[in-house]
């Protein structure tokens, strides 16, 4: 197949965009033919095999024609906190403008058997104009805008009307969409999220030497490690308030790291500073290769969001065999079994006694990391996912066909 994957965001910095490059790799792969459309506002690393067809922003010197705004995010993004509403009426005409360009140059060019948009939002709009088949994957956030943003609801509308099926990636995440948007319901289906399992996997390192170049001391503390973006429903503020709790109790026990960026950044530094905790540390956005080693370095993963469509941060974490306490909101409880952690309320005391426990599991389980690893590479492995995502885009070709 010659598949399109269209997605609002670059492939680096978002679950979304994790998420499209890795579907793209693995279906060059599989052998299939892969082009890809996304925002950018620097010049990205290549993926052997896949094409790419980008629209430049923010004055990116890599385009002439880049646009002079950045690219408009849901909540934020490590090189963006431009949201979709703050567009300008001008902006967001100029955003549909460069992008219906790309989608139909690509199409003339590329000649795609099928579209693959992520979110249910505008460029899933745009893909609705052309007359090849599409799907939608429902990653959580466009359900989010869909709520916050009615100036957006038309476009969201068009393109459920218009596609061939959508995937939402959770339980939680596909009775939303389907209450959203009525009359996808009788074409979503539920396709849990895979990982990278090229990427993510347990590796051996020195925990003293990667936490020092990250300007974190270790004493033989147990290491809390929290990934993502540093924005409201991400909860990190929550994971704080438990570690003060830890903190107190425990001093020189644990040692919290924050790797993550985004516009509640300045906040959760002073809020850390207000609570006076002494071994918590912000070392920024990481990359992939870099979050690898911190997983196998650490001792808990924590994810206490107060909102997550699936948590794939939270599989990565996994894949490298690191326990993780997750919140109960959304599609966290989907994959986060008691063998692999604890799913907990998004409250300071809760999360705290989940850390405690999942600690406490850990010694008495010495095994337990490689069980963790396992577990993930059984059951969630992208070779796995892509292998029932084929199947989906075959079944809307051939009811295409009919």
């Amino acid at each position: 197949m010659r598949v399109l994957l269209i997605n609002h965001f670059p492939l680096e910095g978002s679950g979304s965009g994790t998420y499209t490059r890795d579907v793209a790799h693995y279906l060059v792969v599989k052998g299939h033919e892969v082009c890809v459309i996304f925002p950018e506002n620097e010049k990205p690393d290549e993926l052997a095999g896949v094409h790419y067809r980008l629209v430049y922003f923010n004055g990116c010197s890599e385009s002439a024609s880049a646009l002079p705004f950045n690219f408009p995010c849901f909540t934020t993004h490590p090189r963006s906190t431009t949201t979709f509403s703050d567009l300008s009426k001008h902006e967001l005409d100029e955003y549909c403008v460069a992008f219906d360009k790309a989608i139909t140059e690509a199409i003339d060019s590329f000649k795609p058997d099928i579209i693959h948009v992520q979110h249910i939002w505008l460029l899933s709009y745009l893909a609705s104009k052309h007359q090849v088949p599409f799907v939608i994957t429902a990653h959580g956030t466009d359900l989010m805008g869909y709520e916050k943003w009615p100036q957006f609801r038309e476009f969201a509308d068009t393109a459920a009307d218009s596609c061939d099926r959508v995937i939402a990636i959770s339980w939680d995440n596909l009775h939303i969409a389907m209450d959203t948007f009525p009359q996808i319901k009788s074409k979503t289906v539920l396709l849990p999220n895979g990982y990278n399992d090229e990427i993510f996997y347990p590796v051996k390192v020195s925990r003293s030497a990667l936490l020092a170049e990250y300007g974190v001391p270790y004493e033989e503390e147990k290491i809390v490690l929290f990934a993502g973006k540093l924005t409201h429903f991400k909860g990190a503020d929550v994971l704080l308030h438990a570690t003060r709790k830890y903190e107190s109790l425990y001093p020189g026990a644990f040692t919290t790291v924050i790797a993550g960026a985004g516009k509640e950044d300045t906040m959760l530094r002073q809020l850390a500073e207000e609570l006076g905790l002494t071994s918590t540390y912000f070392i920024g956005h990481r990359s992939q290769a870099e979050l690898r080693e911190l997983y196998s370095a650490s001792d808990i993963f924590v994810i206490p969001s107060r909102y997550e469509a699936f948590g794939l941060v939270a599989l990565e974490a996994m894949a490298c065999g690191l326990p993780v306490v997750a919140t109960n909101n959304g599609g966290l409880s989907d994959f986060v079994t008691s063998e692999v952690g604890s799913v907990t309320d998004c409250d300071p005391d809760a999360l705290f006694k989940a850390i405690l426990k999942e600690i406490d599991n850990n010694e008495k389980a010495p095994e337990r990391s490689s069980l963790v690893a396992t577990y993930a590479l059984d059951h969630y492995s992208m070779v796995h996912y892509v292998e029932e995502l084929e199947q989906i885009y075959l079944d809307v070709l051939a009811n295409r066909n009919l």
